[in-house]
Order: structure tokens, then C-alpha cells, then sequence
């Protein structure tokens, strides 16, 4: 067996975990944190440092490889799992986990996941022991292959070697202006986010975040460079509905109404309101979307809250109940998964937007560029953090670094050939 051995380190998120709940009824904040009582289980207050358990694979060659597991920002929001608890995570790995791992191929990528991810008790593995722990036995894989990550994943698949970059998507948190100049700075393809999660942000009617989408697409133009030219993407955290109601026709009208004050730009506007449940969901963005594509708009409704596993995913995108999903990886569960959820995206002709968590790390950002290169999603985010620079220098010089490899890689293929 090529593991011999498996260790557990204890590591921080790149963010925090927040209580959305608390922070939708109304939390202030004071600096940094929120003030008030938090409302979410496993929360002891509105905002939590994020934190990691990194799993590594001892190689018989004394090769450690590594993943990261943890939790999303908004974690217990959405159908989403509870807070992440090291301590948990940790002792359900040792126990349940571990000994399945010194018994697998561990050249063999999806069979090792399928191997190590069996129930434990009837019940599935919480997802962020699937995430990190798939994402080491993706870079063994690689290892013992000599390959890189994304081109395990093309074997695996049945994918040709990708020659095309994937667009990179940047958030800015709440240092919104200036963000937003970082990003137009450095031609970002798809910004800002926004981070539209407060009635402060949204405003009465969506009057402030109206003006905000208006000063984003003249910034864009101000300061950048000639034939910048960027998707811009605003993630409303459910405040439409919540400002203006849950009829799937206001929603589309104000959308429309956002998406006519910047013709020039396609628009993405992600989960503009939670209908309380993954049915409910399908049901009212298939409507939001067959209005919006009936009336030619520019604007796309990307779905987030109610569409979490790969289950979800395929229910959203057989139903065309979105134009984009995001694929939110640590919510996906095991990188396999992600890769998955990319091609069922393509096979139903819906965007395949490979997002992810502030809350994460380097190596799992390293981890979901190889897959989303591999299977050529429409986009992929910076991350980890709500800063802009270290995220899409993370994500944007993987990609970079990888498309240089196969391109190696394809030259030594045709002169042997």
C-alpha cells in the first residue's frame, strides 16, 4: 500500500465563521466583530475565527502530501453543517477514516474516495472530512503518478488536457471601494461580490445597492486599462426577497430594473432570495430564470443557498433553475464531487461557477484550480480570505503555473509522437 501513515495537524481558516441568521436580524458591528447574540447552533458568538484540520498521507517514500478540511463562512445557514469543531473532526477521522486509508490504492484517485468515504453508522461523513481528505489523495495521486492534479482529474474523466484559462472571480468583503480599485487595477474577470448582506447594503427598495452596481461599472471604467471589460457579479445574500417579497415576478423586475442600469456588462446577480427550502428554491428560480430569459435580459441568476451536495446540484441544473451554480466546494464534499458537479453543470447547459469559502486555505485553493482547469468550468473564485491580493495571487499563479505544465506536456506528446 502506498500510505503508510496519516497525521493531523490543527490550522486556521483564512476568514471567520459567521452567523448569518444573527446578522440578517439586524447585528451591528462595532470595528470588526458583530455585537448581539447569535442565534445560529454552535455559534458562542456572531463572528468565530475560522479554523482547519490539514490531513497528511505519509507516502512509502516519506512524501507527505496534504489537504485541508473545514467549514464555509456562513456554516448552518442554507441546509448547510454546523460549525466546524476540530475537535470532532479529528477524532472522527482517527476512528473512522484513518484505517481505510492505509487499505487503499492510493493511485487510483476516485476509487480511494469511494473506499475512504463509506458510511460510518448509516450516515454520511461530515463534508469537510471528504473535502480535505480528497483533496491528499488527489495530490498522492499526482505524486505516485508524476503528474499534476488537474491532469489526474483528466484521466480520470475521460477529459482531454484543457489549453483554455478558467476566469477568476474576486471577492471584496466590506472594504468594498477599495477592493473594487485592487480588482479593476489588476483586470480581474468577474467582481466585486459586494458582500450585500445587510439592509444597511441592499437600502430601502434596493436603492444602495443599486447605486453601488452603477459606481462599480463606472469605476471599472475610470481606472481600467483599455478593453477592461469584466463580468460584474453581486452576491445579495437573499435581500431581494427579503426587501421586496418572495414573488418569483417582483424578484425578475427588479433585477431587470438593476440589470438596465448597466446594459454594457453582463450581471450576475447570486441567490437573490431563500425560498426556505431546496424544493421551494427550484421551484421559484426556474420561474425567476424563464422570466429573465424570456425577456432577453443581461442579467444571470447564479443559485447558492438550498444547492449545497452534488444531488442538489443536479436538481438545480436539470430543472434550469439558475443560469450559474456555484459549486461551492467544502458544501460539495469530496473534490470528486466538484469535478462531477462541473460536467453535470455542461451536460444540462448551465453555468459551472467552482466557488468555495473565504474561510478556506492555500492548499485547498490550489486544489479546486487543478479541478476547475481539468474540467474547464465558466469560472472560479479567489480565494482563500476577503482579501483580493493574496487570493488572486493564490489562484491566479496556480492556474498560470499549470497551463504552463501542460503545455509542456503537449509538446513532449507530439515529439515523441
Amino acid at each position: 500500500m502506498q500510505i503508510k501513515d496519516v497525521l493531523l495537524a490543527p490550522g486556521n481558516g483564512a476568514f471567520f465563521y459567521d452567523d448569518q441568521a444573527a446578522i440578517r436580524s439586524g447585528a451591528t458591528q462595532d470595528g470588526f466583530i458583530y455585537v448581539g447574540t447569535p442565534t445560529t447552533p454552535g455559534f458562542d458568538r456572531i463572528r468565530i475565527p475560522a479554523s482547519s484540520l490539514s490531513v497528511g498521507l505519509v507516502l512509502t517514500d516519506e512524501t507527505v502530501v496534504w489537504g485541508d478540511m473545514m467549514n464555509v463562512q456562513y456554516s448552518g445557514a442554507g441546509g448547510r453543517g454546523l460549525v466546524f469543531d476540530t475537535n470532532q473532526i479529528s477524532d472522527l477521522t482517527s476512528r473512522a477514516v484513518v484505517p481505510r486509508l492505509l487499505d487503499v490504492d492510493a493511485t487510483q484517485f476516485r476509487d480511494s474516495c469511494t473506499n475512504a468515504f463509506q458510511l460510518v453508522e448509516h450516515r454520511r461523513l461530515p463534508l469537510a472530512i471528504e473535502y480535505g481528505v480528497s483533496q491528499a489523495l488527489l495530490r498522492a495521486a499526482a505524486h505516485l503518478h508524476r503528474k499534476t492534479m488537474a491532469e489526474i482529474i483528466c484521466s480520470e474523466f475521460g477529459l482531454q488536457l484543457p489549453t483554455s484559462r478558467v476566469p477568476i472571480y474576486c471577492q471584496s468583503g466590506d472594504s468594498r471601494e477599495i477592493n473594487v480599485d485592487k480588482m479593476v487595477l489588476k483586470a480581474v474577470d468577474v467582481l466585486p461580490h459586494g458582500l450585500i448582506n445587510s439592509r444597511q447594503k441592499f437600502g430601502i427598495d434596493g436603492q444602495a445597492f443599486m447605486e453601488f452596481v452603477k459606481w462599480v461599472a463606472t469605476r471599472t471604467r475610470q481606472i481600467g486599462r483599455p478593453g477592461y471589460h469584466p463580468v460584474l457579479h453581486f452576491d445579495v445574500y437573499g435581500w431581494i426577497g427579503q426587501e421586496i417579497g418572495l414573488e418569483p415576478q417582483s424578484i425578475a423586475d427588479f433585477i431587470c430594473k438593476v440589470a438596465d442600469t448597466v446594459p454594457d456588462f453582463t450581471l450576475n446577480i447570486e441567490s437573490p432570495a431563500d425560498f426556505g427550502s431546496t424544493q421551494a428554491q427550484i421551484e421559484n428560480y426556474a420561474k425567476i430564470v424563464s422570466i429573465l430569459d424570456n425577456r432577453g435580459s443581461n442579467a444571470r441568476l447564479v443559485v447558492d443557498e438550498r444547492c449545497n451536495t452534488l444531488e442538489d446540484i443536479r436538481l438545480f441544473a436539470e430543472a434550469k433553475a439558475t443560469h450559474l451554480v456555484q459549486i461551492k466546494t467544502p458544501d460539495v464534499g469530496s473534490i470528486a464531487d466538484t469535478a462531477r458537479a462541473v460536467l453535470l453543470c455542461k451536460k444540462n447547459k448551465v453555468g459551472a461557477y467552482v466557488g468555495g469559502s473565504c474561510t478556506e486555505t492555500d492548499l485547498s485553493a490550489q486544489a479546486s484550480v487543478h479541478v476547475s482547469v481539468a474540467t474547464q468550468a465558466d469560472m472560479m473564485l479567489a480565494k482563500p480570505g476577503m482579501g483580493v491580493d493574496e487570493a488572486f495571487s493564490i489562484v491566479g499563479n496556480e492556474q498560470s503555473r499549470l497551463l504552463a505544465m501542460l503545455d509542456r506536456r503537449r509538446s513532449q506528446a507530439i515529439n515523441v509522437g
